[in-house]
């Protein structure tokens, strides 16, 4: 059937076509990726055709998507997903069998090696959860039918028809069957959760074997990892975020709270609108105020710059401060027993 007259079927009989066939290749947006696919990467028709037809709709991607955590989950309940002792104490072992790697990333990209190690943590729980869906069939079915059918999202479809092209590019590059990589429901890969396009961008080769492998080398992980915070601008040294309180008698603007924006506003900017450190911080810091849901009442905390780069990985608050706060335990415990400070 042609994708012009499945179109038609579908939309005379009111069927949702795409979300009940397994064969993506006839889907309605398939020709144009199809084409493009030849025309700027010189992929054979038919091979693509192919990994299409094999790309299967996935009801629990959908469902998935559609809750993530960071929106359905309050912060005390989000929190006890990731900060855990578990997962410290994981990390701890992380730090210490990769402690030479973790010490060259800091010296070489200036990043901050317990946030590295926490990244991977609530990442993957250090390998241990890279994810069990086939690539192709989560970035199709997020391409091609949820941000078209479920949530109409033209953005969100361009990005993810972007990540299946990158997807092929980077099957291609590495010599990899497409059909074969697994990862999240998202379409992340390997132990950093790198989307295809950041794979390509960011991953790198830090063993130096001549192949960037984040699927199961854990020393490209934190190369990989430390770079793409480098590449994202994490300022070496600087603090990420600090817990404030809000001035007695103060009117916050509940517009300007979680915004996980570049800040463009001061510390001292922030103390003048009521929300004040509760410890001493040089005052021109960019920053900007975030306010949790806690078990019992609200926290208040400023982002700084910082905290703004680690949600560039994912753009939520709620995810940035879970990783800063495991990167603090994981610290702690390495200072107490191991004297590593």
């Amino acid at each position: 059937m042609t994708c012009f007259l499945r179109t038609i079927i579908c939309s005379i009989f009111a069927l949702n076509c795409a979300t009940s066939s397994a064969d993506y290749s006839n889907h309605p947006d398939a020709e144009k990726f199809i084409d493009t696919m030849i025309k700027e990467h010189q992929f054979e028709r038919q091979q693509m055709i192919d990994w299409l037809a094999s790309a299967k709709h996935q009801k629990s991607i959908v469902t998935a998507m559609s809750r993530p955590a960071e929106k359905s989950k309050a912060w005390h309940e989000y929190r006890k997903i990731f900060v855990t002792d578990i997962r410290t104490s994981r990390g701890q072992k992380f730090w210490l069998e990769n402690k030479e790697t973790l010490d060259r990333a800091e010296k070489e990209f200036g990043v901050d090696p317990a946030i590295i190690v926490s990244i991977i943590g609530v990442e993957t729980n250090y390998g241990r959860n890279v994810g069990s869906y086939n690539v192709v069939d989560a970035l199709s079915t997020l391409a091609f039918d949820y941000y078209t059918q479920t949530e109409k999202r033209e953005s969100r479809r361009k990005f993810f028809t972007t990540q299946l092209e990158h997807l092929f590019l980077l099957a291609r590059e590495q010599g990899k069957d497409p059909l074969t990589l697994k990862g999240s429901y998202a379409g992340a890969m390997g132990w950093g959760q790198f989307m295809p396009n950041s794979y390509r961008n960011y991953a790198v080769d830090y063993d130096g074997d001549q192949f960037a492998d984040i699927w199961s080398n854990p020393t490209d992980a934190i190369g990989s990892v430390a770079n793409y915070f480098t590449k994202h601008g994490w300022k070496e040294g600087q603090p990420v975020a600090t817990k404030a309180h809000i001035e007695e008698g103060k009117a916050i603007d509940a517009k300007e709270l979680n915004r996980m924006k570049r800040p463009t506003k001061t510390i001292a900017d922030l103390v003048s609108q009521g929300y004040i450190p509760i410890e001493p911080f040089p005052t021109d810091l960019p920053a900007f105020p975030i306010r949790l849901e806690a078990k019992y009442g609200q926290e208040y905390w400023l982002g700084l710059h910082n905290f703004y780069v680690i949600g560039r990985y994912n753009p939520r608050t709620k995810y940035a401060m879970a990783v800063l706060q495991l990167s603090q335990n994981i610290r702690s415990n390495l200072c107490k027993s191991d004297n590593l400070c």
